[in-house]
């Protein structure tokens, strides 16, 4: 928080040290603020104190009492065991440690103390395994007769330590901050004020007022954060960009006459809302979302042409070379007919190749560029750029977003994802993006079949491929590929499809492809399996984007239990991409619950949208997105999945705050307005404010 006592080093608390202070960096705190927004993981309800006769067996109990003597046991070398036998009021116990002989010097004889542990009668007298203890020294205990917050811990820290700096910190805060919300959202949501909040949400009175105080802070950050996307939407709207577009004119004419179908109803809704959007003085700021084989590339490229035919220069960002490759093959093969030539930008383009390619897109000579993160390099300069296209796969943040962006002067931006996103996370990850949805997939298409098998039925979805490739189609083999394995990863596919065309396929042509390949290869083996030479091609995940072969109708995905569903349905759509019955072979053993969900959503539903949210819900926000690869802000209490409602009325209460005063120029405004640049000034443009 924007607060010069919150501000402040955590060490400026008595009760922190440098040797504690090095350890709280490694949970992220470094200032008090950091300190007070660490809140606790849950509670544990230790109102109720009872004498340890009274207690169940093998539960959690908290038991008050007087320490009256102590020794160590010491049963084999490396363990002891440390026993101090304490008096209740009713009898006496045994409290127990293991391997903490320092104990006996802090509770001596004498000592009233509170011990939380588990209760044991399995050696006739009653023992408690210590989980926790605090003296009783008269005051306030804050980890007895209490709900006591357990919090996240790291080493040479326990939670005694940390619930008494905590402590500390709020006792040293009396009222000497200020609430930056605005009154009236407070008032309107009945919110309690951030002082009592932080309270309440560390030593709750009572568990209504611990849920008031989480309550109060999921919103908070929901609502800083919808406003950053707010303010930056506000930039944009009111903004107007120097460029204009032409009526649709030859090439895009050209181009849907090439098209082998017509658009569907979805796509030209699309198609509508985004040709407005260029029409209009101010940029084009879009997402664009729809299932697997909805036809978003087509649309894509219909945008790029519109920029290309008004004398503009477009750009389209992929997250990894073998995307950005595709997206440049796919793109070259379908305009050369109509002659638009693309260039290509990766960390890989020879140094020559590079410096060609940089001075004809800096003297306009060059109208469409494909790269990756390459294309943000200082060096790179357009002449004219007016359309940035954004492949996002859930890789890019805002900041990249903006980056390429300040490329050209305001151009119209196009984020397109490759697989469905959850409303909540759209809402989030894009809140400063209008969406579009295409909400159907090509007529004709027959849903593909999807089965779970045991790796022992393999054979016969071996004999499926026969089948299908004797009929004259073609079929994939996948495999998975992970950093963590990437060797063991690779060689099980090599040796795969060694063994299949020595043996299962020997009278088929069968390929293998790989990231680790040079493009050249690459492009050669895709050629041939267009071509219909290669009839079976194992490969990694690099064919779960952009590969677009119609006579492929079966898949066949081994250790389909290490995907997530997202790749998985992703995998699934290289399949079905014509009016032939395809098949998706899911080959797994899953050791997990979660494994197992994942296989039993694939095999219910085809919908990328029902299966986006199942994700969501097994794998969480972080796991889904990759936090740091999206730009989704590591949310301290907040929950996306959990807190969905919470969101839609923050996004809501940051909407109409940027209409009532888009440059926060009301004096309760300027507090919120220091906050949000606190916060997200570092990683989020909000300079307009």
């Amino acid at each position: 928080m924007n607060n010069n006592l919150l501000m402040k080093s955590v060490q400026s608390i008595n009760t922190v040290g440098p040797r504690r202070a090095a350890s709280l960096q490694r949970i992220g705190i470094f200032t008090v603020g950091d300190l007070l927004y660490h809140f606790p993981r849950r509670y544990e309800d230790r109102t109720r104190l009872s004498p340890a006769g009274a207690c169940a067996q093998g539960g959690i109990a908290t038991v008050r009492g007087t320490v009256l003597a102590s020794q160590d046991l010491k049963p084999k070398p490396g363990l002891v065991i440390t026993k101090l036998a304490v008096h209740d009021g009713s009898g006496v116990f045994y409290a127990v440690w293991f391997n903490q002989p320092f104990i006996k010097k802090i509770l001596t004889p004498g000592k009233n103390v509170y011990i939380t542990g588990k209760v044991d009668r399995s050696y006739g007298a009653t023992q408690l395994a210590v989980e926790d203890y605090e003296v009783d020294d008269g005051s306030d205990s804050l980890s007895a007769g209490r709900l006591v917050p357990i919090y996240a811990l790291t080493e040479r820290l326990n939670q005694r330590q940390l619930r008494v700096m905590i402590k500390t910190a709020l006792t040293v805060l009396n009222n000497q901050i200020n609430d930056f919300l605005p009154g009236e959202i407070i008032e309107k949501y009945h919110l309690p004020r951030v002082e009592r909040a932080l309270c309440q949400a560390h030593f709750p009175d009572r568990e209504k007022e611990a849920a008031a105080a989480r309550k109060r802070f999921i919103f908070e950050e929901l609502f800083l954060f919808q406003l950053v996307l707010a303010v930056r939407k506000r930039d944009i709207t009111r903004s107007e960009k120097n460029h204009r577009y032409v009526p649709e004119g030859n090439l895009l004419r050209l181009y849907q006459k090439n098209l082998p179908f017509q658009l569907t109803g979805g796509q030209r809704k699309v198609w509508e809302e985004i040709s407005a959007d260029l029409d209009r003085p101010r940029p084009l700021h879009r997402l664009l979302q729809g299932d697997v084989g909805a036809g978003k590339t087509v649309i894509s490229t219909m945008t790029m042409l519109r920029a290309v035919e008004s004398g503009l220069q477009a750009a389209l960002m992929a997250p990894t070379e073998i995307l950005a490759e595709q997206h440049y093959l796919g793109l070259s093969r379908d305009l050369a007919a109509i002659g638009v030539e693309i260039g290509l930008l990766t960390g890989a383009t020879r140094k020559k190749e590079r410096e060609l390619l940089l001075a004809r897109l800096a003297n306009g000579e060059l109208k469409l560029l494909v790269g990756t993160h390459a294309l943000l390099q200082g060096d790179v300069s357009f002449q004219k750029l007016g359309l940035v296209v954004v492949d996002e796969q859930h890789r890019f943040g805002v900041r990249q977003r903006a980056a390429l962006g300040h490329k050209g002067n305001l151009p119209d931006t196009l984020v397109m994802t490759a697989t469905p996103i959850p409303r909540t996370l759209a809402l989030t990850l894009y809140g400063d993006l209008d969406i579009s949805i295409i909400d159907e997939l090509p007529p004709g298409r027959n849903p593909v079949k999807t089965y779970a098998v045991l790796p022992r039925a393999l054979p016969k979805a071996l004999s499926l491929i026969r089948e299908q490739v004797n009929l004259g189609r073609q079929a994939y083999i996948v495999c998975p590929l992970v950093e963590e394995s990437e060797k063991i990863d690779l060689q099980a596919a090599v040796d795969l499809s060694v063994d299949l065309a020595a043996n299962d396929f020997k009278d088929f042509q069968v390929g293998l492809l790989h990231g680790r390949m040079k493009s050249v290869e690459k492009e050669e083996i895709m050629l041939r399996f267009r071509r219909g030479d290669i009839k079976v091609l194992v490969s990694t995940t690099v064919i779960e984007v952009g590969v677009d072969i119609p006579n492929a109708t079966v898949m066949i995905i081994m250790d389909a239990d290490r995907f997530g569903l997202a790749q998985l349905h992703q995998l699934r759509g290289r399949v079905g991409r014509s009016e032939r019955q395809s098949y998706c072979i899911l080959v797994a053993n899953p050791k997990t619950d979660e494994g197992r969900a994942r296989l039993r959503a694939m095999t219910r539903t085809s919908d990328g949208f029902v299966l986006a949210e199942e994700d969501l819900r097994l794998r969480g926000p972080g796991e889904f997105h990759g936090t740091r690869q999206s730009g989704l802000p590591e949310f301290k209490i907040a929950d996306l999945l959990r807190d969905g409602k919470i969101l839609q009325i923050a996004r809501e209460e940051a909407q109409a705050l940027a209409q009532r005063d888009p440059y926060f120029k009301s004096s309760e405004n300027r507090a919120l307005l220091a906050e949000m640049k606190a916060r997200f000034g570092e990683g989020i443009d909000i300079s307009g404010a």
